[in-house]
């Protein structure tokens, strides 16, 4: 005799166990026979069904807690026989129908409800301080488990499922209800066979039991929280235990739900659901910012090589001119550095009357005459897309073509420097208040040079050497303030966009033949 508690649970869920057979085996056989149209036998596998349902209830108000009164385990209601017997009568028909049908598969399954029935039995005739331990756990009968359904690609994506139960009818029959909707299945037959698989499998669920010998449902529980690789797998706790302290617990634990055995089907597919769907959303959630912390990872690193870069270019750009200083940080196909040929209009100015300035001025003077100097005709070479080569004092050397290709290098000088020439005269006009008289000169040739760095380890320059440099420079050695002398290359090549007076053959120091020039007056109004 007894009323704890406790103790009425323990008897409760030993007593669901083959409720849970009965009622979960009929409900698959419902099913398996109405996808195949047998009509014949629904009638009985209902009958099972109602039956077990109706000695579920008479079970759990014999055994309620509330009622306060003490409970004979020697001695169950022997009003309990008679669902039995109705259910034993329905098995014995539904095994000759089945077998009339073709649905001698289905034969396996009767047995099972056959043996459960018949071990509730014998507790109620019996008792259950005089049962059996074996029967008192719940032994399976002596029938072969269907072979579990074979994994594929469809089941791993509904989601994978371990569920984790001492006896192996329960095991079996939950895998098979769960492999019916969609899922894949693994098994576990106790607490840790099941945190065995885990660590060696991922899942996206665990159905895991209350009661079980070797580590039972709470302390499996316990032990996934607390690992960090395990903790997020998503827990339903199934279990004969309803009891509001148990449900309680679980939860308090870690569990997302509780769900009483025998459970009811949709209940149980609905829990499912609900559980795999957080379980999507926890893991879309934790991709994303791990996506999220890799892409401001990559965003740094880039953020990083572009502020290098920046920096770099600064410093190549104070000796270099910008269209090559981006060459060498972009690291093009070919290196702009390597010394090359090409053909390139060469533009070299100097300022008229500089050296008597600079012998006659402050050099505090000279040297804010140069920074205005240089600071307008360096603009004029940025907007044109020229290179400077070099410039010492007020003398200055650009090419164009290289390291960049234009197609229009000779237009580019003679634009660039009719535009110098009209700044150097708005810079003159203050310089000549102060009484300085300095006036531009330019020499503009066009021809191939060779091209490449220049210097030492620590200092390179980047130079044109050939014929085409030395000409520019003697021409613009020879123009007076204001002039642009060009050679005949570069006016024909400008032709209609200047208008210019023949200066005739210079004889041209370092050059053997005489060379004839041209001084450039202004754009015509089609080159304007």
């Amino acid at each position: 005799m007894t009323s704890d508690r406790a103790a009425l649970g323990r008897l409760r869920h030993e007593l669901h166990t083959p409720l849970n057979h009965i009622i979960g085996y009929s409900e698959m056989l419902l099913e398996e026979a109405g996808e195949r149209g047998w009509v014949d036998l629904t009638h009985d596998l209902h009958r099972v069904h109602e039956e077990g349902r109706r000695l579920l209830g008479q079970i759990d108000r014999f055994l309620d807690p509330s009622r306060g009164e003490t409970v004979d385990l020697g001695r169950l209601p022997p009003e309990l026989l008679t669902p039995l017997d109705s259910i034993l009568v329905a098995v014995d028909a539904l095994r000759t129908r089945a077998t009339h049908v073709g649905g001698q598969d289905l034969l396996p399954d009767l047995e099972r409800i056959r043996s459960a029935a018949e071990r509730l039995i014998k507790l109620v005739r019996e008792g259950m301080s005089s049962a059996p331990a074996e029967v008192r756990a719940g032994a399976r009968a002596d029938v072969a488990p269907r072979p579990p359904a074979e994994p594929s690609k469809a089941r791993a994506e509904a989601g994978r499922i371990l569920v984790v139960d001492d006896n192996d009818e329960n095991r079996e029959m939950l895998a098979r209800r769960l492999q019916r909707q969609g899922y894949e299945v693994n098994m576990a037959a106790g607490g840790r066979e099941a945190l065995e698989a885990l660590r060696a499998a991922s899942v996206d669920l665990v159905l895991l039991d209350v009661l079980m010998p070797d580590l039972d449902g709470y302390e499996v529980l316990k032990r996934l929280k607390s690992d960090d690789g395990l903790h997020d797998i998503p827990v339903l706790m199934i279990s004969a235990l309803d009891e509001i302290e148990s449900v309680v617990r679980c939860i308090e634990l870690g569990a997302e739900d509780y769900l009483a055995k025998p459970f009811d089907p949709v209940l149980l597919r609905a829990r499912i659901g609900a559980c795999l769907e957080k379980k999507r959303l926890r893991d879309q959630e934790v991709r994303h910012l791990r996506e999220l912390a890799e892409w401001n990872m990559r965003l740094e690193e880039r953020v990083k090589e572009q502020v290098a870069q920046v920096e770099r270019l600064g410093r190549l750009k104070r000796f270099f001119s910008p269209q090559l200083a981006e060459l060498i940080v972009a690291g093009g196909a070919d290196d702009p550095l390597q010394t090359h040929r090409r053909e390139v209009t060469v533009v070299f100015l100097d300022l008229r009357g500089f050296t008597t300035f600079a012998e006659t001025s402050e050099p505090e003077e000279v040297m804010g005459v140069l920074r205005d100097y240089h600071a307008a005709m360096g603009r004029l070479i940025l907007a044109h897309e020229g290179t400077l080569e070099r410039f010492t004092g007020d003398g200055m050397m650009i090419f164009f073509n290289d390291p960049v290709p234009v197609p229009n290098a000779a237009e580019r000088a003679i634009r660039m420097a009719v535009a110098m020439r009209e700044g150097v005269e708005k810079l003159a006009a203050g310089w000549r208040r102060h009484g300085w008289d300095l006036a531009l000169g330019v020499g503009i040739a066009q021809g191939y040079a060779t091209i490449g760095a220049i210097g030492f380890e620590g200092r390179w320059d980047y130079g044109a050497i050939g014929t085409v440099t030395n000409l520019a420079a003697r021409l613009c050695g020879e123009a007076k303030g204001g002039q642009i002398l060009v050679s005949s290359r570069v006016a024909t090549a400008v032709e209609g966009l200047i208008e210019a007076e023949e200066m005739g053959s210079l004889i041209l120091r370092g050059l053997l033949k005489p060379v004839p020039t041209f001084n450039v007056r202004r754009l015509t109004e089609q080159g304007g």
